[in-house]
């Protein structure tokens, strides 16, 4: 999955953006509204969170034109405003979800998880192919009952793998979906970890290289 968070409390976002990579996800930050509309014209995020009080382009504005635009990311709002008619106001302009400070950041954690299962086609929360069990909630990964001790980009690398059911996915697209904006597009790392990954998985092989293409799964 793919994140932005954009936010005013600095401190807040890092945590928050610790938090999320922490579970194989792939996070970028800025810190007003301007950024966040630009970030999101290039980038295919899956969910979006908003500060309520964004500087530049305010959240109200820019969830309007992301919604004006037909497709997008989820957009999870946060607002600082306790009243209902406020969170009512924020679904209405097209967020998907609103959430009022103060809150807990397992609950925020488990809003954006739930708005990536939608944010494409409904996928379950615990995937299987071929032996290999990827279990999202608990963020843990077996083969065969054998435990697999993945590292995050690992485990969000056989995420994406397994998203695809079979299909080729470039190594553009794993350094889309797996890794941030910083991630350098002339990097070994998806080669890289791809190796690792295929060390840990086992044999019989699971992952076939197409020479030019990409990867997919067996």
């Amino acid at each position: 999955m793919r994140v932005l968070i954009a936010g005013v409390d600095q401190a807040f976002v890092a945590a928050t953006a610790r938090e999320l990579r922490r579970l194989s996800m792939a996070v970028d930050v800025c810190h007003e509204g301007g950024g966040a509309l630009e970030r999101i014209g290039l980038h295919d995020y899956d969910v979006v969170v908003l500060d309520a009080e964004l500087p530049s382009v305010p959240a109200d504005e820019l969830v309007r034109k992301v919604v004006a635009s037909g497709e997008g990311p989820r957009l999870l709002l946060l607002t600082r405003s306790t009243e209902a008619l406020d969170r009512v106001e924020g679904l209405a302009i097209g967020a998907d979800d609103v959430l009022s400070w103060p809150f807990a950041t397992i609950e925020l954690v488990a809003r954006i998880q739930a708005l990536g299962r939608r944010s494409v086609r409904a996928l379950p929360p615990v995937r299987r192919w071929q032996g290999v069990v990827l279990d999202l909630p608990r963020h843990q990964a077996s083969r065969e009952g054998r435990f697999l001790q993945l590292s995050p980009k690992e485990f969000a690398v056989l995420d994406v793998l397994m998203r695809a059911s079979g299909v080729v996915v470039s190594a553009e697209e794993l350094l889309e979906k797996a890794w941030d904006e910083n991630a350098d597009p002339f990097t070994n790392a998806v080669r890289v970890t791809m190796m690792t990954l295929r060390r840990k998985l086992g044999p019989p092989s699971l992952i076939e290289t197409v020479p030019g293409v990409g990867y997919r799964l067996r």
